[in-house]
């Protein structure tokens, strides 16, 4: 089958589990998204699919609370984490979604790589620190999407991108980063070119 020019055009949902344990089968490759709640992830996700609710966008933030699997053809798989850091959640529930997201990253063999979402202008938050240094621990690949860039200006936003890139340094020396834009299709070309990369679909 050829590789289209956008091979995730076609992707379909393929469950829904709050427990990784009810993941689908552990085999070929798939691609996790993950960052904080209110960081523009299911748009990021929706962009770069060019499906308009592939991922489930909502106002309030937090609405994704299953670890959600995609199929984008044969056994390549894009993953949407629950967002973590919401606010309006209890304790109990916010531990319980990092935990799953922790046993996820630590158990999925299939697993190529992490798309780590940020906000531009609110990068590298604790948990964003403790995802990279984990992926960085266990020889994963990251690729941080600073998203909202159309919220900033061509400098500012170029300044937090050298900001960002710097810190990687300690965090996550080989994690790549860039500018993105839901909104504008800023980056999405770029985006897809990771995940062609990570998936073997190039």
């Amino acid at each position: 089958m050829p590789v289209t020019q956008n091979p995730y055009q076609q992707a379909v949902f393929l469950l829904g589990t709050p427990d990784p344990r009810h993941a689908p089968p552990d085999s070929g490759t798939e691609v996790a998204f993950a960052g904080r709640s209110n960081a523009g992830k299911s748009s990021a996700l929706n962009r770069i699919t060019g499906q308009r609710s592939l991922a489930r966008i909502s106002k309030a933030p937090g609405r994704t609370r299953e670890i959600n699997f995609f199929l984008v053809r044969d056994d390549r798989r894009l993953v949407d984490l629950p967002g973590y850091g919401y606010a309006k959640v209890s304790k109990s529930v916010q531990r319980q979604w990092e935990h799953n997201i922790a046993r996820y990253l630590e158990t999925r063999r299939s697993l190529a790589g992490v798309i780590l979402v940020m906000d531009v202008r609110h990068p590298l938050k604790a948990f964003d620190q403790q995802l990279l240094r984990w992926c960085r621990a266990a020889g994963l690949r990251a690729h941080i999407l600073l998203t909202k860039a159309d919220k900033l200006k061509r400098g500012p936003a170029q300044s937090t991108l050298l900001a960002v890139r710097r810190d990687l340094d300690d965090l996550h020396p080989d994690c790549s980063v860039q500018l993105f834009s839901s909104l504008k299709g800023t980056g999405v070309e770029t985006a897809r070119a990771v995940l062609n990369d990570w998936l073997n679909l190039a």
